[in-house]
């Protein structure tokens, strides 16, 4: 039973009551019942609504289906992932089969101990994201020793 139904029914055990509709009780449950009607009449609206949104939503999906398929070729990408990948690979394509070198330095101001890589030693100076000091790297020595400027630089292993 639909909600405008069970109105619908509610509406006629209040006229068979021969409730006066002039007494206080009666503009109540006159008052009450209708709001209940456009409630009830609201809630079709959404309903219809609800409906078309969804085979909308259907529509979309189904043409960006389609337009997967088209841009590519029908080809599943985890395919693609698995044949291109191999194991015995030198390892990840960015650093050439190489493992990255990282350095943990210390910042002298705050104490802050930050990872940095070689991309961003070679940068010479980065602020600290602590405290905003300007950490600079000029002639690092190797790992675990300690630089001119008290910066405390080693290779994480």
């Amino acid at each position: 039973m639909t909600a405008s139904e069970k109105v619908a029914y509610l509406k006629g055990l209040a006229e068979g009551l021969d409730i006066d509709k002039k007494s206080k009780e009666g503009k109540l449950f006159a008052a009450i019942i209708d709001t209940l009607e456009e409630l009830a009449d609201d809630i079709a609206d959404l309903e219809n609504n609800s409906w078309e949104l969804g085979e909308a939503i259907d529509q979309v999906s189904d043409d960006l289906s389609d337009l997967e398929d088209y841009v590519y070729d029908g080809e599943d990408e985890d395919e693609d992932e698995d044949e291109d990948w191999d194991d015995e690979d030198e390892g990840c394509c960015c650093c050439g089969g190489e493992e990255p070198v990282f350095y943990e330095v210390t910042c002298p101001a705050c104490g802050n101990t930050i990872t940095i890589d070689e991309d961003v030693l070679d940068l010479g100076a980065i602020e600290c994201p602590n405290c905003g000091e300007t950490l600079e790297f000029e002639g690092v020595e190797p790992a675990g020793e300690e630089s001119s400027d008290g910066e405390d630089e080693k290779e994480d292993e």
